[in-house]
C-alpha cells in the first residue's frame, strides 16, 4: 500500500511540471503575438515635466550640391523641430548642420530622432520623407555600399540592378517593406518600420554581392501572403519559401599547354652527349677527313634534290586544270494549261500585210484655200 501512495504521488508531481510546462508555452505564445491595431502611448509633457538636466546636441555635414536644397527648406525644418522644442542651426561656411536640446525639451528620444533627420537630409532625401523620421514607430538606417565592391564599373552595374529599370526594382521594394529608399552615392538611405529595414538591408547587401534583388523579393511576396493566415504564424515558413542556388556557370580557363611537375629526385640529370661522342659512338671520328667531306657534300646533295622536287611540284599545280562539274540540260516544259489563241494570231498578220513594211505614216493632205491663193497671184502680176 506504501508502494502504491508512492507511485501515485510521484505521477502526480511529474503531470504537475508538465501542466506547469504547456501553461509556459501558452503565455509566451500569447506575449510574443502582439494585438491587431496596438500602438505605444505618446510621450508627453507629463511623463517628464522636470525636463532634461544637461544639454545634448549633434551635428553632420552636408556636400556642396545641397546647399541649395537647405536653404529653401530650412524654415520648414525648424517648424518640424519646434513641436519637440528643438534647436537647429544650419552653418552655410562650414557645411554642417547642428542640432541641440534646449530647456523646454521634455523628451529625450527627441534629439535621436532630430539626428536622424539631418543625417537624412545630408544623403539627399527630400524633406517630406525625412520629416515622416519625428513619428513613432518609424526608424532610418543609412547603408554603406561604397566599400564592398572593388571594381568601380562592377559597383555601378550592381547599383544599378538595384534601382532597375526606371526605377521598378525600387518601386517594388518599398511597396514590399514599407519602406522610403534612396540611392544615392556610396550609400543608401532608409526610412520606415524597423521590421522593413531589416529587410531592405538584406536585400542591399545582397545585391551588392551579386545576388540579384528579384529573388528576395519573390521570397518576400510568398512573406506576405502567408502572414495574412493565423494559423501560420507560430510555424516555420521554411517549407513555402524557395531555394536559389547560386550557379558559378564562367569556368575558369584551362591553359593550352599543360605542364606536369616532374618526380623529384636527388641526382642531376645526365650530361648530354657532345659531337665527339656522338662521332665515336658511330665509328666517324676514326675516318680520314676527305671521306667525312665526301659525306656532308653527299647528304647536302640529298637534301636539295628533295627541295628541287617540291619547288617542281608547286610550280605543276598551276598547269592542272581545275575538275569541271558535269553541265545538266535544262528542258523546258511547255505549260499544258497555257492555250495558244489561233485567231488572235491570223488577225495580228492580216493588219500586217494591209501595211506596207518600212513605209513612213502618210498625214492627209490639207484642204486648199482658193482666196488666199488669188490674192498672192494679183499680187505678183502688179508688181511685174
Amino acid at each position: 500500500m506504501a508502494s502504491s501512495t508512492n507511485e501515485e504521488s510521484v505521477s502526480e508531481a511529474h503531470s504537475g511540471k508538465k501542466s506547469k510546462n504547456i501553461k509556459s508555452q501558452v503565455d509566451e505564445s500569447v506575449l510574443l503575438t502582439v494585438p491587431d491595431g496596438w500602438k505605444e502611448p505618446a510621450f508627453t509633457k507629463d511623463d517628464n515635466p522636470k525636463g532634461l538636466l544637461e544639454e545634448s546636441s549633434f551635428a553632420t555635414l552636408f556636400p556642396k550640391y545641397r546647399e541649395a536644397y537647405l536653404k529653401e527648406c530650412w524654415p520648414l525644418v525648424q517648424n518640424a523641430l519646434a513641436d519637440s522644442h528643438i534647436k537647429a542651426t544650419l552653418d552655410l561656411i562650414e557645411g554642417s548642420i547642428t542640432v541641440c536640446t534646449t530647456k523646454k525639451t521634455f523628451d529625450p528620444f527627441a534629439v535621436i530622432r532630430a539626428r536622424d533627420l539631418i543625417k537624412l537630409l545630408a544623403r539627399s532625401v527630400p524633406f517630406e520623407q525625412a520629416v515622416r523620421i519625428l513619428e513613432d514607430g518609424m526608424a532610418c538606417d543609412i547603408i554603406k555600399i561604397g566599400t564592398l565592391v572593388r571594381n568601380r564599373e562592377r559597383f555601378v552595374k550592381r547599383r544599378q540592378r538595384l534601382i532597375g529599370p526606371k526605377g521598378s526594382t525600387l518601386k517594388a521594394l518599398e511597396l514590399l517593406t514599407g519602406c522610403y529608399v534612396m540611392v544615392q552615392g556610396n550609400t543608401v538611405s532608409t526610412l520606415g518600420p524597423f521590421n522593413g529595414l531589416k529587410e531592405v538591408r538584406k536585400v542591399v547587401l545582397d545585391t551588392m554581392k551579386n545576388i540579384h534583388p528579384i529573388y528576395n523579393i519573390k521570397t518576400l511576396m510568398i512573406k506576405r501572403e502567408l502572414s495574412k493566415d493565423p494559423e501560420l504564424r507560430m510555424q516555420s515558413w521554411e517549407r513555402f519559401l524557395p531555394n536559389f542556388r547560386h550557379k558559378n556557370l564562367t569556368k575558369r580557363k584551362e591553359p593550352k599547354k599543360k605542364t606536369s611537375k616532374k618526380e623529384y629526385t636527388p641526382f642531376p640529370p645526365q650530361q648530354p652527349e657532345s659531337q665527339i661522342d656522338k662521332e665515336l659512338a658511330t665509328g666517324e671520328f676514326f675516318l680520314r677527313e676527305s671521306v667525312k667531306k665526301r659525306k656532308k657534300m653527299d647528304e647536302i646533295k640529298v637534301k636539295q634534290a628533295e627541295v628541287l622536287t617540291k619547288r617542281q611540284e608547286e610550280r605543276n599545280k598551276a598547269f592542272i586544270p581545275p575538275k569541271e562539274k558535269p553541265v545538266i540540260k535544262k528542258t523546258n516544259k511547255a505549260p499544258s494549261e497555257s492555250k495558244i489563241d489561233i485567231k488572235a494570231i491570223k488577225e495580228k498578220v492580216q493588219k500586217a500585210k494591209s501595211k506596207k513594211l518600212g513605209a513612213p505614216v502618210v498625214n492627209p493632205a490639207p484642204a486648199p484655200n482658193t482666196g488666199s491663193d488669188n490674192k498672192k497671184n494679183k499680187k505678183k502680176k502688179n508688181k511685174g
